[in-house]
């Protein structure tokens, strides 16, 4: 067997908020490396104790096998003397003055956290702020970095017993996600009028009435309100168009999926990766014949 080596690891690009730190934690556990991660102003800094085939292979790891939201830079190492270290864990971020480290924008919720939306069995099931260490609001909820919920709007919401059990799982996609809450913990959903006052019952189902009636809603969303409307009203459209004084320019339209876009416009095979990727952006599409 061959002496342990011992590794000052630093890592820059985008890895904090993207569930860095979990991914490391596992590999090094897979691989029986000893040390900790952490996360400073900078990015992410480890120290790994082990093996040299384990230490390669580890390394490797940080870029080949790094979270879907991920992107690793930069790898820097610096050889320290051994210190007999046993198992690793994820430490308490440190704070300095240069603040350089990257965050992720906001990405589309994932197929694991629309399952439990949709599922009458799951506790989150209807809850429209659901996200996991893949998916949900990053860049709009973040105050400082590095990248905790401290520094994040979510400081407001403590998480109850069933969140903070699934942040300090390491075998849980929720660990340490930063915007983890659910129904019980986190942020609600309320509809009010123009008076601003919110009112009783169920304000999604309230929205929904509203928009079929051929209202225009103001949905607060991450980054701001997306004002909305049902797309074939045309009395509605029209209303929002003189509103916001644009007469010609196009709107964007929200489809469920695909094959609902299929149904307005043509989607050619280039465009089927980015609308059905994480960032979901606005995509312009040629307009399908018309009915």
């Amino acid at each position: 067997m061959t002496a342990p080596v011992r590794l000052r690891v630093r890592v820059d690009g985008i890895v904090q908020g993207v569930g860095f730190r979990p991914f490391v934690y596992t590999v090094a556990t897979e691989r029986g490396i000893s040390g900790f991660v952490g996360n400073d102003a900078a990015g992410v800094f480890l120290e790994i104790e082990g093996g040299t085939e384990a230490l390669a292979g580890f390394l490797a790891d940080l870029r080949g096998r790094a979270p879907v939201l991920a992107q690793v830079d930069r790898i820097d190492t610096e050889r320290l003397a051994p210190t007999g270290e046993a198992g690793f864990r994820i430490v308490a971020s440190t704070h300095g003055t240069g603040r350089a480290a990257l965050i992720s924008p906001d990405t589309t919720t994932c197929a694991e956290c629309l399952a439990e939306l949709r599922n009458p069995w799951d506790r989150r099931f209807g809850y429209p702020f659901v996200n996991c260490v893949n998916c949900g609001p990053r860049f709009t909820i973040v105050t400082d970095v590095p990248y905790d919920r401290a520094a994040t709007t979510m400081a407001a919401f403590e998480m109850c017993l069933d969140c903070a059990a699934e942040y300090a799982d390491p075998t849980d996609r929720r660990f340490h996600a930063e915007p983890v809450c659910c129904p019980s913990c986190g942020p609600t959903v309320s509809y009010a009028e123009r008076d601003g006052r919110p009112e009783p019952g169920d304000p999604i189902g309230r929205a929904v009435r509203r928009l079929r009636e051929g209202a225009v809603l103001a949905v607060k969303g991450l980054g701001g309100y997306h004002l909305a409307v049902v797309a074939d009203c045309e009395p509605a459209v029209a209303t929002l168009r003189r509103r916001k004084q644009r007469e010609e320019k196009p709107f964007a339209v929200l489809v469920a999926d695909l094959a609902a876009a299929r149904g307005l416009v043509e989607v050619p095979a280039a465009a089927v990766p980015v609308l059905a990727g994480t960032a979901r952006p606005v995509v312009l599409l040629p307009a399908g014949p018309v009915p």
